[in-house]
């Protein structure tokens, strides 16, 4: 097992009826933002109960963050909370309200260019602004992490970055607030959280048999509990095991110890900044031929992840790793993530301004050995077609 450093202080307050609980977790007195996206959370009621647990402080609402957080609407929250000297965010949404809330706090004392936060990868933020989370969209993770990520469209560049001041500091998930989710961001939650475990667990082995149970039951719980939200959109238990598998897959816990990949999410943050693809359908798209291409690196793991999480034993093991890709892409399908470029209307010609992306953006030698140079990427995205 590799040396790690483990923190985490994000406090979760978990299951119904947790929103009538803001009120102790905000501070007495504080100034707050309310930060959400387009607006469901008025038509489902989530909206009036954050209200009504914030009766008593200074709130001021921030509405219409992309699915897909953009530098240029965020630039605008930023300068609402300088301007009504607010001191305490609330992000209501999923994880894009979570990383754009994750970014207004960065930026409101920024000294110099923010976008220069996008460019540092966070290396440069000294403080920010305190903030929470009400999830209701299981998908990121970004609700118990310091991550993040932000486009800019003007120069159409999807940017990652973190820090170790951009933990939430609480996360309240109740389960029933995501009964009204439309059925495509149901699929694209899980296949975001299957491929946040994937980065992290299919790589090499380092002898962490700790990690990589909790990370094939976390795969497990997935495949079994997706299709059950599909089907059954209003099953609390199904909810819950959903909300708190995202939750573990990028809360630090799985990839503590072990090597990490993230090839995969670099090559999609490209095609969602230049074909506005929603992430989960970039990861669908790219991880089968990721596996595929890099194979022979990735064999032990493959291997093992056949074995464990699909129970694939006959075979040779080309074939069984084949097979477990095979059932992956399968998955994907059954949650209703598409996984081909052609899916999109894309093709071919589309190869050459997202490795150019890439080039740009300095993701040249991408995951866990760096070994994913611009024509590993090239085959990746040509048998993605």
């Amino acid at each position: 097992m590799l040396n790690f450093d483990f923190y985490n202080p994000t406090r979760i307050l978990f299951g119904k009826g947790r929103i009538a609980d803001l009120s102790k977790v905000v501070p007495d007195g504080a100034r707050v933002l309310v930060l959400y996206g387009g607006g469901s959370i008025k038509s489902n009621g989530v909206f009036d109960e954050v209200m009504s647990a914030l009766a008593g402080r200074t709130v001021r609402e921030f509405s219409g963050i992309e699915p897909n957080p953009s530098y240029e609407t965020l630039m605008q929250a930023v300068e609402l909370v300088r301007k009504e000297k607010l001191d305490f965010l609330l992000a209501v949404g999923g994880g894009s309200v979570i990383d754009g809330t994750k970014f207004v706090a960065a930026a409101v004392h920024f000294e110099g260019d923010p976008w220069t936060i996008l460019e540092n990868r966070g290396r440069n933020v000294t403080q920010a602004l305190p903030f929470g989370a009400i999830l209701t969209l299981p998908a990121t993770g970004s609700e118990m992490n310091n991550g993040s990520v932000v486009t800019r469209k003007s120069l159409q560049a999807k940017l990652p970055f973190s820090s170790k001041l951009l933990f939430p500091a609480f996360s309240i998930l109740d389960p029933s607030t995501t009964f009204t989710l439309p059925v495509r961001q149901i699929g694209n939650g899980v296949v975001d959280a299957f491929a946040h475990i994937m980065e992290q667990y299919v790589t090499y082995p380092v002898n962490s048999p700790v990690q990589d149970r909790f990370a094939e039951g976390l795969l497990q719980t997935l495949i079994e509990e997706g299709p059950k939200a599909l089907a059954t959109p209003d099953d609390y238990d199904v909810r819950a095991n959903i909300v708190w598998c995202a939750t573990l897959a990028l809360n630090g816990l799985i990839g503590a110890g072990v090597p990490q990949d993230w090839a995969t999410h670099m090559v999609g943050h490209e095609l969602t900044a230049l074909y506005g693809l929603d992430h989960a359908q970039t990861l669908a798209i790219v991880l089968p031929s990721m596996l595929r291409v890099r194979k022979d690196s990735k064999r032990v793991k493959l291997l093992q992840y056949a074995r464990r999480v699909w129970n694939i034993t006959e075979g040779d093991d080309d074939a069984r790793i084949e097979e477990a890709i095979k059932r992956t892409q399968d998955f994907f399908e059954q949650m209703g993530v598409k996984t081909r470029l052609s899916d999109y209307k894309l093709g071919a010609q589309n190869i050459d301004a997202i490795l150019k992306q890439l080039g740009d953006h300095q993701m040249v030698a991408l995951g866990e050995q760096r070994d994913v140079t611009l024509n590993v990427s090239r085959k990746v995205l040509e048998l993605s077609i």
